[in-house]
């Protein structure tokens, strides 16, 4: 049996780098890690292609050689599922559907024949024994959540590694918090869920093998969820893997609480991360209170992230604005905090409810969500209707936008950054991507750009400052580009 294994678009947004990707000549940022995942599941004798629909176009020999489509994505990418649906169903290809997105929606696409929902390490397997014996059922559901231990490694052999800007891998799913608006713990549960050291050091060592010099995303939800696993056990064999492999950096998603942690943070720092990104959310506690975000809450939320950048962490750092208790005045105040903690990465959305969220049931109940989840929290949109009103959330929203990626207001926060952050443990090697890189900003931004001062100034100061962290800056005013053509996108 032919699978072919197909992964919607994903549109411009923060998180999609698009504008950025083109300075270094890749076409996405990261690989659809759960197809693969999936693919390395199907039984081994039938015949697999991947088409990832941000790299390449899905070609009608590819639905003729098909006896099954396999589609999975994010909220965000609802509309380019709903389109490749429809073309697989046009052409007389039966749908096979799983992930975040037809997980929480489920009745919502009609035109899937098959629904393999939640861990597909538990539902997969059902599914493939029914077909096997011609009796398919719609739906397959799960009643828990699986052991990481048995998951296999994904399938990179199906994918052209050179067209991405990172790799990525899973250490850990589920999250012990219990922030109202998020649908991790909906989706993989409290209790975070482990592989063991010798398999993500087997899934480092074959994408070292395919001669990958560059970033890895541990796309965990909280990294740190299980800090004694981590200090005991993972960190010790990253250190020891990275001390025999050059070229590779790490880079990840944790809480605030990472801050209370001056080991945990040694040792990420010693074992190649480089970056992590943080939900900050806002500065205001009874916004923290009121969205059940404790780990955040009765701390000096500025001096803890001072404190990880002061080990060479950076900090990427996610607010919102929208909540029941914000008031006009959290505009200006998360603009103030944001220039304050120098966290250059800062995307801001409005409050979105996800469905499956303790946030969505509230607000469904209160009559208060009107439109489908976008997935995407940077369009200057929202599916709810927020206490302040629409029209005030959105008028706020594009004035904070304006003022933290103006082009003075960014540059000042990366200069701030470099001030307070260590020198990198490690290094990317220089090779001819990052110099082209270097080249077209410098053309771009340097010459073209409405900006030019403001990025040789940097460049400049970082070369006498901190001459190490030059490739970072060189990155920052590439980030910066991006981010200000998104806002141009959607923020008029």
């Amino acid at each position: 049996m032919n699978i072919l294994l197909i992964y919607p678009k994903i549109p411009d947004t923060f998180w999609s780098f698009s504008y950025a990707l083109s300075f270094i000549g890749k076409k996405s940022a990261f690989p659809p890690l759960g197809l693969l995942t999936v693919a390395a599941l199907l039984p081994v004798a039938w015949g697999k292609r991947l088409v990832d629909l941000n790299v390449e176009r899905l070609k009608d020999k590819d639905l003729a050689w098909a006896d099954l489509a396999f589609v999975g994505g994010m909220a965000i990418q609802r509309n380019s599922a709903e389109q490749l649906i429809a073309r697989c169903k046009a052409s007389g290809l039966r749908v096979v559907a799983g992930g975040p997105l037809f997980t929480a929606e489920p009745d919502a696409f009609g035109g899937v024949d098959h629904l393999v929902l939640d861990e597909a390490e538990l539902t997969l397997p059902a599914f493939l024994k029914d077909l096997q014996n011609g009796r398919p059922k719609k739906r397959y559901r799960a009643s828990g959540f699986c052991d990481l231990h048995a998951t296999p490694a994904p399938a990179w052999n199906l994918v052209r590694m050179k067209r991405y800007a990172s790799m990525s891998v899973q250490f850990s799913r589920g999250c012990p918090f219990n922030c109202e608006f998020c649908n991790v713990t909906t989706l993989f549960g409290h209790r975070p869920r482990l592989k063991t050291p010798q398999q993500v050091i087997a899934e480092l060592d074959r994408i070292y093998a395919s001669g990958w010099r560059s970033g890895i995303f541990f796309v965990d939800d909280n990294f740190i969820a299980n800090r004694h696993y981590l200090k005991k056990q993972l960190l010790p064999a990253l250190i020891k893997w990275r001390q025999e492999k050059k070229g590779c950096v790490f880079f990840t998603e944790a809480s605030i609480n990472l801050a209370d942690d001056p080991k945990l943070m040694d040792m990420m720092v010693k074992a190649g991360f480089d970056s992590v990104f943080i939900g900050i959310e806002s500065p205001d506690d009874t916004c923290l209170l009121e969205c059940h975000k404790a780990q955040n809450r009765n701390r000096d939320l500025l001096q803890s992230i001072k404190n990880i950048h002061r080990t060479g962490l950076q900090v990427m750092g996610g607010f919102i604005v929208g909540f029941d208790s914000d008031t006009p005045s959290i505009f200006q105040r998360q603009v103030d905090f944001i220039q304050q903690s120098g966290i250059v990465t800062a995307m801001v959305g409005m409050l979105q409810a996800p469905p499956g969220t303790r946030l969505f049931d509230r607000l469904q109940r209160e009559h208060r969500v009107v439109s489908a989840f976008s997935g995407d929290n940077v369009d200057g949109t929202t599916n709810i209707i927020p206490r302040m009103g629409r029209n005030r959330l959105a008028e706020g929203y594009r004035s904070l936008m304006k003022q933290i990626y103006a082009p003075g207001n960014f540059y000042r926060r990366a200069r701030k950054f470099l001030t307070e952050i260590s020198a990198p443990e490690f290094t990317l090697p220089l090779n001819w991507q990052r110099l082209f890189a270097f080249v077209r900003s410098g053309i771009r931004l340097g010459v073209l750009g409405k900006e030019r001062f403001l990025y040789w100034h940097l460049l400049f100061w970082t070369m006498i400052r901190k001459p190490r962290l030059l490739p970072l800056a060189v990155t920052f005013a590439i980030y910066g580009y991006h981010y200000r053509r998104i806002c141009e996108k959607y923020i008029h």
